[in-house]
């Protein structure tokens, strides 16, 4: 697949960039666990089908130590068995900021209380931030068709 342009080669699209990933950085300054991250945005990509942020964040969530078979069953968290409460807190949800158009709540109670219970508020900040900027960044790669495949971890790092 080829792009239908380069995010890295187009002026405004690298001003953009620039402050999309200060935000990320505040996020990634957070207390919210690291791994917690990798799982929110490798999820998010498997749903907006982004194939670049599976291919970074999949890689970048092995290098840090996270297990194949937890990545693997990732799509299927609810029934696997790899999950903590947190995590599927988080993953909840993840799938529902994620796919808000399909409940006319949005976000439903149960899933933001359920995310309460685990993470304090800077945290729960820090998630819904997380979940915003990873939403943004899969739309802007699957609408210009970004190709995936050759990502090094902590490339972007």
């Amino acid at each position: 697949m080829e792009a239908r342009f380069s995010y890295y080669a187009n002026p405004v699209a690298q001003k953009f960039q620039r402050y999309i990933n200060s935000a990320g950085k505040v996020v990634a300054d957070s207390a919210l666990p690291e791994g917690v991250g990798f799982l929110v945005m490798t999820r998010a990509s498997q749903i907006n089908g982004c194939a670049v942020c599976l291919d970074m964040h999949t890689k970048d969530a092995a290098h840090a130590g996270e297990t194949s078979t937890r990545l693997n069953l990732l799509a299927a968290w609810r029934e696997a068995t790899v999950f903590t409460e947190a995590e599927r807190a988080a993953l909840e949800l993840t799938e529902q900021a994620t796919r808000i158009a399909d409940n006319p709540a949005g976000v439903t109670d149960e899933a933001w209380a359920e995310a309460a219970k685990h993470y304090d508020e800077d945290q729960l900040a820090a998630l819904v931030s997380l979940i915003a900027l990873i939403n943004a960044y899969n739309r802007m790669n699957v609408i210009t068709r970004q190709p995936a495949g050759d990502y090094q971890p902590g490339q972007w790092s």
